[in-house]
């Protein structure tokens, strides 16, 4: 254990996600060794996404504006919704270039648990945008684990009763327990291409 603020760096590193005891204590060893400027480019950049960074009104997607740019653009189907559990799911499926339409972002997975139900997901968000536009497709594209696969199926239960609406899930072929985040461009491309009525 070190003394003071370095513990302190090593400490709020750690709680980072992904980030275990020793990769914390390489980058504040890291940190500590680097040249002053590039640690006020980094503190700077983080002050910034503290006050510059947002969430879409509309799909809960990260943006600098009211509005995210997928939100914003009129080319974008609004016919069909993809809904993902975070930030990052709307980034690996932009990446296949096999989905046109637009999002809707959970901001998690149900998760009894850890405390996580449908009242801390953005639930009544979807079925709000869904009764309000001329949806006629929603695509389930949760990650394929336990809690995606519960939100999954609650969700379904949620939107059977829209008149008219397709409830889609994305085809098998993303191995189970797996993050959307973590699938090839090819792997979540056909998933997306081969999804399932639900």
């Amino acid at each position: 254990m070190y003394e003071g603020v370095v513990q302190d760096l090593i400490d709020e590193l750690g709680r980072l996600p992904g980030i275990g005891p020793k990769s914390a204590q390489r980058i504040a060893f890291h940190l500590l060794a680097s040249d002053p400027a590039d640690l006020a480019r980094l503190q700077e950049v983080l002050g910034k996404v503290r006050e510059g960074v947002c969430f879409c009104e509309v799909c809960g997607n990260v943006s600098e504006r009211e509005r995210c740019r997928i939100c914003s653009d009129p080319r974008r189907d609004t016919s069909v919704i993809c809904v993902v559990e975070e930030p990052k799911d709307v980034l690996a499926v932009e990446r296949t270039r096999e989905f046109r339409g637009r999002y809707h972002v959970l901001g998690g997975a149900l998760d009894p648990l850890s405390g996580v139900g449908p009242d801390q997901l953005r639930i009544k968000e979807l079925l709000s945008r869904i009764g309000a536009d001329e949806v006629s497709e929603v695509i389930i594209a949760t990650d394929p684990n336990t809690e995606g696969e519960a939100t999954a199926t609650y969700l379904v239960r949620m939107l059977k009763d829209f008149p008219g609406l397709t409830v889609t899930r994305l085809a098998s072929g993303l191995p189970m327990g797996g993050d959307l985040e973590f699938a090839d461009e090819l792997t979540l491309g056909r998933a997306l291409s081969g999804r399932r009525a639900l």
